[in-house]
């Protein structure tokens, strides 16, 4: 497996001019390296949507070579894209995938059949123009140059470490919430309404 980070670093010196896009903890390590802030699309919280919304740029911008760093677990929210983006093979997409097998966000929740899906093979045999699979740093170094100078759609797949953030949402500690009641009333006071 490998650092999110230092996959980063490595796209960085063959990105060129392309337009990324990232989402979520992905596009926290992207905005660490690019040199190019112009041409970077956050898609925020989009989990689900990212492919699409990647996918929907590179039809919309043709001339412009479009990047997703996407997450296993955002793409098997809409794992039907695949299809979409296969049969209008934009020549534009390139679709990182970043694979730690869970969901790191949400507090390490296991993504289901993890280490079970192909996610390269995948896309291969749903009409992806080429597809790839990294999990040694070197491999995906030496491929890189390579992978950016190919025709899309193309699919990267690569097993990073996970990094997660927060413990699940039900061993979080809660915050105190005011009733209705009482938000109205320390409004009023700061406001001095009686």
């Amino acid at each position: 497996m490998i650092d999110a980070k230092d996959v980063f670093e490595a796209f960085a010196r063959h990105r060129g001019d392309a337009i990324v896009t990232t989402s979520g903890t992905v596009g926290r390590h992207w905005q660490d390296v690019s040199d190019n802030e112009s041409r970077d699309v956050s898609l925020g919280s989009s989990m689900g949507q990212t492919t699409s919304a990647a996918f929907g740029l590179a039809l919309g911008l043709p001339e412009e070579k479009v990047v997703l760093f996407d997450s296993e677990g955002a793409l098997l929210m809409n794992l039907g894209v695949l299809a979409s983006v296969a049969g209008k093979a934009p020549r534009n997409f390139y679709h990182f995938l970043l694979d730690n097998e869970c969901y790191a966000t949400t507090g390490g929740q296991p993504v289901p059949n993890g280490t079970g899906i192909n996610y390269a093979g995948v896309a291969e045999n749903i009409g992806y123009a080429s597809a790839h699979h990294f999990d040694n740093l070197e491999d995906l170094v030496n491929n890189l140059e390579a992978i950016m100078g190919s025709s899309g759609p193309v699919f990267v797949s690569i097993k990073i470490k996970p990094e997660v953030e927060n413990l699940p949402v039900g061993m979080r500690k809660r915050t105190r919430r005011r009733g209705r009641a009482e938000t109205i009333d320390a409004l009023q006071a700061e406001l001095g309404i009686s």
